[in-house]
């Protein structure tokens, strides 16, 4: 059981497995503003939600500014039918 849990999930981690199950490339990205004041890459679809550090060619964080800390913008909870409860 211990090796076991050391393989991993070896599924396609690109693809998003809820009820509408697409690509994540379908679905719409927002950015959230860190308390550091750093982008990431957000994605809600009303169920599950996806976040990734945004990054500049060379790896470095990306801290544009375009927000205050702990914001998020953009319409990254569109491209999915569900809706997340108020």
């Amino acid at each position: 059981m211990l090796v076991s849990g050391c393989l991993g999930d070896k599924r396609d981690k690109t693809v998003d497995r809820g009820f509408d199950s697409k690509h994540l490339s379908q679905l719409k990205a927002g950015i959230w503003i860190d308390p550091n004041g750093c982008d990431h890459w957000i994605i809600d679809d009303g169920i599950e939600g996806y976040l990734s550090q945004r990054l500049d060619k060379y790896g470095k964080p990306v801290c544009s500014g375009t927000a205050p800390p702990n914001t998020a913008t953009g319409a990254f909870k569109r491209g999915s039918p569900v809706s997340d409860p108020i």
